[in-house]
């Protein structure tokens, strides 16, 4: 099957990523998130798990989202076509 990714084709990416010298991994190595969890968590409401609803994401993974999205030039709107 062409295009269809094989068993370890994300470690060998990963592998690739790493020896270039992955910045998000740099910035891992540099920030301690874990140090934000306990603001992010008092800051967040958080909603009645008794519902049976999806639980919440994790909040210290939300919060490498917003400050690793600069660094990896992801774009969240489209460009203007008109």
């Amino acid at each position: 099957m062409a295009g269809q990714p094989g068993f370890f084709d994300r470690d060998e990416r990963l592998k690739a990523l790493s020896a270039a010298g992955d910045p998000l991994e740099r910035l891992a190595q540099v920030i301690d998130f874990e140090v934000f969890r306990s603001d992010l968590e008092a800051a967040l409401s958080r909603w009645d798990r008794t519902r049976g609803d999806r639980p919440p994401y994790d909040a210290v993974l939300m919060f490498k989202v917003l400050v690793c999205r600069p660094c990896t030039r992801c774009r969240t709107t489209r460009p203007n076509t008109s």
